[in-house]
């Protein structure tokens, strides 16, 4: 009896309101009300790597002679629904609107603050 084979599913990428460089802070989870910045972002599982942000320890084998095993501590990744944009001259996590100037250029604004992100 043969098994059918599963078909790959397409990867869809999610448009994200957060970029590498933005300052966040996690709003749930273990990390909850840290902030850090957004090292890189992972547009097609959803997620934002952020610096100090839920921090991953693993054990590494010596890999030549003479060589000593080490442990590294490094940021796993966090859904992008558990961060939020965080404005560091008010102190306070925000939402974010996409907003089209006069010009025609689309800006990123904090909604709580009305502070323009880029």
């Amino acid at each position: 009896m043969a098994t059918a084979t599963p078909k790959a599913k397409a990867q869809v990428r999610t448009k994200m309101r957060i970029k590498k460089g933005d300052t966040v802070q996690v709003i749930s989870g273990k990390d909850k009300g840290k902030t850090g910045e957004v090292l890189r972002t992972l547009p097609y599982e959803n997620r934002v790597v952020v610096q100090g942000i839920n921090l991953r320890t693993r054990h590494v084998k010596p890999t030549q002679e003479g060589e000593t095993g080490r442990i590294v501590t490094e940021e796993a990744s966090v859904h992008a629904s558990n961060v939020m944009l965080y404005s560091t001259s008010k102190q306070v996590a925000s939402r974010v609107e996409l907003v089209v100037e006069k010009d025609g250029t689309k800006k990123r604004r904090l909604k709580k603050t009305g502070e323009i992100l880029d």
